[in-house]
């Protein structure tokens, strides 16, 4: 299996798609983009195949369209109150829930402000075809690490899945680069939502054209444009 699998790395793969085990006790991570059926993994989203070593395989796809998953990280923005939750758009197809506990600190006493057309960064600890997707703005020690209401003063853009992914990679050049034309906060969300801030609302509006126009550029393309527009900001 795993030869098979790293034969077709780098190639694309189409819905499916079957790769079957010769030893069942081979151990293969399926990430995006792949799901394990007994002693077979299926291809379930057309795109170029990756691998992380040792064993993790994944599925690079060019997707609009945000499909919930547990652990994940999105920015959402608060829809409604109702009653003890708060509705969030998080870009699926359904709005996730949001309690009002699962902030830090927060009791039946001291709740959080949140209003509605807020933005919060939570991370998603139910997420699945059979239920209403839950948020939560903690991690396990109920910390907020980072999660909560955020984003006054800043822009809020829609980026493709692919771009998310670029941004979140560790060093990432292509966040090296925007940094490099206008310093800038940048907080992504894995549901394709990139909230900028920086020192004016013309430098927000450049670097977020930028990042909609460089998503299908050569990195020599995008290094030009990114030295052309540094060159000629004011």
């Amino acid at each position: 299996m795993a030869d098979c699998l790293k034969e077709k790395v780098g190639e694309v793969l189409l819905p499916g798609d079957i790769f079957s085990f010769e030893n069942k006790s081979e151990k293969v991570i399926c990430g995006p983009g792949l799901r394990r059926n007994g002693d077979e993994i299926l291809v379930c989203k057309s795109g170029i195949l990756h691998h992380k070593h040792p064993n993790m395989y994944w599925i690079d796809s060019q997707q609009k369209r945000y499909v919930p998953a547990k652990g994940e990280s999105v920015i959402g923005i608060v829809t409604a109150k109702s009653g003890d939750v708060f509705k969030v758009d998080v870009g699926g197809s359904e709005l996730a829930s949001l309690s009002y506990l699962a902030f830090e600190g927060a009791t039946k006493r001291n709740r959080p402000n949140v209003q509605v057309g807020d933005l919060v960064y939570g991370q998603f600890v139910i997420a699945n075809k059979d239920m209403e997707p839950e948020l939560v703005c903690m991690d396990s020690c109920g910390r907020a690490n980072g999660m909560g209401v955020f984003g006054a003063g800043g822009l809020l853009i829609k980026v493709s899945l692919g771009l998310v992914r670029r941004l979140l990679a560790p060093q990432s050049a292509l966040v090296k680069e925007l940094e490099a034309v206008f310093p800038c906060e940048m907080v992504v969300g894995l549901n394709g939502r990139v909230w900028l801030k920086a020192q004016s609302t013309q430098h927000m509006l450049v670097l977020a054209s930028l990042l909609e126009s460089c998503e299908n550029m050569t990195p020599q393309q995008r290094q030009a444009l990114f030295r052309r527009v540094g060159h000629s900001a004011p």
